[in-house]
């Protein structure tokens, strides 16, 4: 019995992104406090590891209450205010951990509330993908149905982060993505209306055994009619469906995944350009230049020489 665990999209897409949780830190509060984050560049994740707080968002109607347990990703570029009081006047971020080699802070007394937090870096070539396809805030309860995976894993990263033991920053690394990852899947799962596009395709079970094929051998000519299969679906269904879940043909997903995987690979590997068409099932040079071109408005080589920018 082989043992490799294949791949599945949303990690091809989540390697394609470059997504890497970073555990910035963290802070301890108590009595009556608020603290202004500025707008994030980033995604950014919080886990409130004790107590309760409020947050709020500019433009969002009304502070959110926030339970101990609770985790929670902010992918919009707007500031936010975490409180005990969502009327006590917030002091900035950047005061607070100005200088802070310990990457905490401690306001008050420090008992009422515990809070660990980060960023997910993103390859500066796709971080759009990400971020686009997801709402401003995803808010986890602790008592959510799917939540105890997460409690798990925060209460081991909060234990690595204050051990101080040998490998901890990486195990804290590993632990923060792991998070990061059951919550899309929670997001996923949770019902919410996510809109058409790449992150709504791969969480629809219909089309997933499609998606797996085409992902797992990008350079083959699949048909409509095995994907349709592999689905169980007649090929008519099939395209209705994965175009009202994608907003795109099947097909037309084949072409930019394989263009995903294209711009990546000039960056990261020294291939010829030749090779790479080959792999990507183009049967010449010309045809995949023609495509790429079409799909990243420059050529392979130009798109090699110049990275991301261009």
């Amino acid at each position: 019995m082989s043992s490799k665990i294949e791949d599945d999209p949303l990690s091809d897409f989540l390697r394609l992104l470059g997504a890497q949780p970073v555990v910035a830190g963290g802070f301890s509060a108590g009595g009556t406090w608020a603290i202004r984050f500025p707008q994030p560049k980033k995604i950014k994740f919080f886990a409130l590891v004790k107590g309760s707080c409020w947050l709020s968002v500019d433009a969002q109607t009304g502070p959110v209450a926030v339970g101990e347990g609770d985790v929670f990703l902010l992918t919009g570029e707007r500031s936010f205010v975490l409180a005990s009081d969502p009327d006590a006047a917030p002091v900035d971020a950047a005061t607070l951990f100005s200088g802070n080699a310990a990457r905490s802070a401690t306001i008050g007394d420090g008992n009422g509330c515990t809070q660990i937090g980060g960023h997910v870096r993103l390859a500066p070539s796709n971080d759009t993908l990400l971020v686009d396809a997801l709402p401003s805030l995803i808010h986890i309860r602790a008592d959510c149905e799917q939540a105890a995976v997460l409690q798990w894993l925060l209460a081991r990263l909060v234990k690595e982060f204050a051990s101080g033991l040998p490998g901890s920053g990486l195990a804290s690394t590993y632990l923060a993505q792991l998070m990061f990852v059951e919550m899309l899947r929670v997001h996923l799962d949770s019902g919410a209306e996510i809109p058409n596009g790449w992150l709504r395709a791969i969480g629809d079970k219909r089309l997933a055994p499609a998606l797996r094929l085409m992902h797992a051998d990008p350079g083959r000519a699949w048909r409509l009619d095995e994907l349709a299969s592999a689905a169980a679906m007649s090929r008519t269904s099939f395209c209705v469906h994965f175009r009202s879940v994608a907003g795109m043909a099947p097909l037309t997903w084949l072409t930019q995944w394989r263009m995903r995987m294209a711009r990546q690979a000039l960056i990261d590997e020294k291939i010829p350009i030749a090779v790479l068409a080959a792999r990507l099932g183009y049967s010449s040079e010309s045809a995949f230049s023609s495509a790429f071109k079409r799909m990243s408005s420059v050529s392979p080589s130009e798109y090699r020489r110049t990275g991301w920018a261009a």
